[in-house]
């Protein structure tokens, strides 16, 4: 699941996280620990420009700050940044920062890697965003070399070059999985060739089977081979029968019937499926994750 609290636009955000902090960060994330949930996201937005406030907000936490401030709390649920804007810093700053969680963490980290959308960001930090698109291509493979075994990564690239330069302490794991976000034909595409698993950012039921063929086509195509992991986020959750408005689109009902929806999509060939439940607080999100964790999971 995405964390609330940390991001809070307009289109996914309930009326309780504007007063929420820290503590309420601690407790949804030991709630998900305890009840099984494969991993917490944190998003990336550095600063949000004025015409934009209104609709995304300027709350969005550091997500490498706030994933290892987490994991100190958690012993299992991994730690996914959903999505890293790699190409807003250098990516041995990156690497530093991301091999750093994932060595604290005793090796829970997935790398989840996007574009970016917000031209003013890129303005600021001195970064094209017209060539945001290229920038993260090389970004990927800067970033497979300097979060890979060697202490000394080398690359040489037509933006970024470095070797001779140790980097330590080494990811605890022996290969970071890196997971690209986004739906466009050139996510896509990066995705299949580039990356261990696709984030779609939005994508309807409908639209899903279409993707995860032109996946599979671009990698047979390419010759590209090893694990690959689809993941979806699915519509929004309320376990039970809901004594408020949650919104025509939110799935509600027992376990077996939410756990039935959701098996479609492991129909369509998606292997992991990211949930937001309706809430009105902490307590009844806990209460959420919990009974999603013991009463719907077992039936998935």
């Amino acid at each position: 699941m995405q964390l609330p609290v940390q991001s809070q636009s307009t289109l996914y955000a309930e009326g309780w996280e504007a007063e929420a902090g820290p503590e309420d960060l601690l407790e949804i994330a030991r709630a998900a620990d305890r009840a099984g949930f494969d991993y917490l996201a944190g998003c990336d937005h550095v600063a949000i420009p004025r015409r934009l406030a209104a609709s995304m907000s300027t709350v969005w936490y550091d997500p490498v700050a706030t994933l290892a401030f987490l994991a100190a709390a958690t012993e299992h649920v991994r730690l996914l940044s959903h999505v890293a804007i790699v190409g807003l810093r250098h990516p041995l700053l990156t690497a530093k920062q991301y091999a750093t969680l994932d060595h604290l963490s005793a090796g829970r980290l997935i790398l989840g890697v996007g574009a970016g959308h917000v031209k003013e960001e890129f303005e600021a930090l001195g970064v094209d965003f017209r060539q945001r698109g290229p920038v993260l291509d090389e970004c990927l493979d800067a970033l497979r070399a300097a979060l890979g075994p060697d202490e000394f990564p080398e690359h040489h690239g037509k933006l970024y070059a470095f070797e001779g330069l140790g980097q330590r302490p080494r990811p605890a794991q022996d290969r970071v999985p890196v997971w690209v976000g986004g739906s466009s034909p050139p996510a896509v595409r990066r995705a299949a060739l580039k990356g261990d698993g696709w984030l779609p950012q939005g994508d309807p039921r409908d639209r899903l089977p279409a993707q995860i063929a032109r996946i599979r086509e671009l990698r047979e195509r390419a010759g590209v081979e090893g694990p690959f992991t689809v993941g979806a986020i699915v519509e929004p959750l309320y376990v039970g029968t809901p004594r408020w408005e949650v919104g025509r689109r939110t799935l509600t009902g027992g376990p077996r019937e939410l756990a039935e929806s959701l098996r479609a999509y492991r129909a369509m060939g998606v292997h992991q499926v990211q949930v937001r439940f309706r809430s009105r607080s902490r307590g009844e999100l806990i209460d959420q994750i919990a009974a999603f964790g013991a009463e719907v999971a077992p039936e998935l």
